[in-house]
């Protein structure tokens, strides 16, 4: 019997990065693969505390329901144990590929065991605000909002990433969408290929 391992590759991001079309365009061309999005599952606004200066906390890991999204995790690779055929030879296309992206995922400890690859889009201050100033936000950013509390909160969370044990490729996101994709893209198939050359028979 073939083990097979039902494990996530990991897109995180600084705001505005470009991690979603990331992520869809890498679907489109990826046999058998899903999509978790950790926006998916911020908490109500009622629920999202402020700080002094009455910014909304939305940057933080309080103001998501990182339990749901366990779970979400959790269902999809159980259905992924079920759906794949045993065969002789397992196929890179017959392995089941789960993106999960988001901005905050690699400081939620119960993730980490779950990563077969990681990547971290990052873009410098200027183009991220600038990018973030052309979104429309609900609730909207109030003035201030960003340099009060997005960026501050992108530089914690970074600063945090410095006790990740495992290997982060660090993605440019002033690239291309085309660059970008073609770079993960085929560094997930030398994974997909990797996995399959450590198939175990039993």
């Amino acid at each position: 019997m073939k083990r097979r391992h039902h494990r996530g590759n990991v897109i995180s991001f600084v705001t505005n990065g470009g991690k979603t079309t990331l992520a869809k365009n890498l679907q489109k061309h990826l046999p058998n693969c899903s999509i978790i999005c950790q926006d998916d599952f911020f908490k109500p606004q009622s629920e999202i505390e402020t700080d002094k200066n009455g910014f909304l906390q939305y940057d933080v890991l309080e103001a998501l329901n990182m339990e749901k999204m366990m779970s979400a995790i959790s269902s999809w690779k159980e259905n992924a144990r079920c759906s794949v055929v045993s065969t002789d030879r397992e196929s890179a296309e017959e392995i089941p590929i789960l993106i999960i992206e988001g901005f905050l995922l690699f400081n939620y400890k119960p993730l980490d065991s779950i990563w077969n690859r990681s990547y971290f889009l990052t873009i410098p201050y200027e183009e991220c605000k600038r990018r973030r100033s052309t979104r429309v936000y609900e609730p909207p950013d109030s003035p201030g909002y960003f340099d009060g509390h997005v960026w501050p909160m992108y530089l914690k969370h970074r600063q945090e990433m410095q006790d990740i044990t495992w290997e982060v490729v660090y993605l440019d996101g002033t690239k291309s969408k085309e660059d970008l994709f073609l770079q993960v893209y085929e560094d997930l198939i030398q994974q997909l290929a990797k996995q399959q050359c450590l198939q175990v028979t039993a």
